[in-house]
């Protein structure tokens, strides 16, 4: 929520069973229980964080994946994909997968993975036909057709904490929200995030809500730019 409320998006819904914390720490965010298609009218979802497992996490998934919206999947979503499901969707899918969720998607070992993540990434892209950036020490961004792997060049190291791909994915799915094509906001996305957490971090360990809190800077670097 943190990462959508500052990636541009005029309002931002929350669906889940975390309501009431999230309108707690963020007044601004429309809340509502569920399912999502009955949460009102959006641009685009982001499914995964936060979602846990068992049955409302399974129909949630399913909800979403079935709206005619672009859908960012990342985390606990992850782990509920079918490869046809995704490959019969109208609108794009985004999937924002680690180096052990992109292993796991897979059915390899997370050392294959990190052995070859150019191959992994054109891979997962190619068997969900979906846009995939593949996080770690160098982010990658490939789409199902054949067009050039992107590689993200503003990361660091101190964004390997808890939380921050959640920033990530909120901030990517508000750039999906605002119209953006889905190869493009992965890439607007990674950039924004990384050059957050530089700001956030000033040389040294940061928190989630840290890189949250500076995606205003990296928006008014990439404006001054």
């Amino acid at each position: 929520v943190a990462g959508a409320l500052r990636g541009g998006a005029g309002a931002v819904r929350y669906v889940g069973p975390g309501a009431d914390a999230v309108i707690a720490r963020f007044p601004e965010a429309l809340v509502h229980p569920g399912p999502p298609s009955k949460a009102g009218r959006v641009q685009a979802w982001v499914l995964g964080p936060g979602l846990g497992d068992g049955r409302w996490a399974e129909e949630a998934a399913a909800d979403v994946l079935a709206a005619d919206v672009p859908v960012l999947v990342d985390a606990d979503g992850l782990r509920l994909l079918e490869p046809d499901t995704v490959r019969t969707r109208t609108a794009a899918t985004v999937l924002t997968p680690h180096a052990g969720e992109a292993a796991a998607l897979l059915g390899v070992a997370r050392e294959e993975v990190e052995a070859g993540r150019l191959a992994a990434v054109r891979e997962l892209a190619a068997r969900y036909r979906a846009t995939v950036l593949l996080k770690g020490s160098t982010t990658l961004v490939a789409e199902a057709r054949d067009t050039p792997v992107r590689v993200n060049p503003t990361g660091t190291g101190w964004l390997a904490t808890a939380g921050s791909g959640d920033v990530l994915s909120g901030l990517t799915g508000s750039l999906l929200a605002a119209g953006l094509a889905p190869r493009d906001a992965a890439s607007v996305g990674a950039y924004l995030h990384g050059l957050a957490a530089r700001h956030g971090s000033d040389g040294g360990p940061l928190s989630a809500q840290d890189v949250a809190d500076a995606v205003p800077a990296a928006w008014r670097d990439v404006r001054a730019g």
